[in-house]
């Protein structure tokens, strides 16, 4: 990996994704990817990303510190910024909950949302191209794109 890869910031959302699906199947090694995709629905992480938590905390802590850069000491571009609240936007709609979807003494889906499950599933493709075309192979602990 290069010494100082600078990381779009589009992507933090799909390697946070990313990992914590990629946490489930190392903790449950007998389940498929589709298994520990539908393990992370649900989770407090898949909350936080869905009802939009996720992003406002992320701007919150940008707008703190003036949307400097933590890594490059640079500031962010405001059409970073607005690209974030798009991507924002979308997330919050392809993974919108059905309270009908759930049980009522628990948040174990009935049936799975195929729109958010496609959305999680095209996260995780993306996050493992990017680290292909970066030479981070290392990172890849769920080969969704071989």
């Amino acid at each position: 990996m290069p010494a100082k890869l600078k990381k779009p910031y589009v992507i933090y959302l799909a390697e946070v994704i990313y990992k914590d699906i990629a946490d489930i199947k190392k903790n449950n090694l007998d389940i498929s990817n589709i298994d520990a995709i539908e393990g992370f629905i649900g989770t407090k992480k898949y909350e936080e990303i869905s009802s939009g938590k996720f992003h406002d905390d992320w701007f919150d802590y940008l707008k703190n510190n003036k949307f400097i850069d933590k890594n490059s000491g640079e500031k962010i571009p405001d059409e970073t910024i607005k690209l974030l609240n798009v991507q924002k936007d979308a997330t919050v709609k392809q993974l919108i909950k059905y309270p009908e979807l759930y049980y009522a003494k628990s948040s174990f889906p009935l049936e799975i949302s195929q729109r958010a499950f496609d959305f999680l599933w095209r996260m995780c493709e993306s996050y493992e191209l990017w680290c292909k075309e970066t030479g981070q192979s290392e990172q890849l602990l769920l080969n969704i794109t071989d």
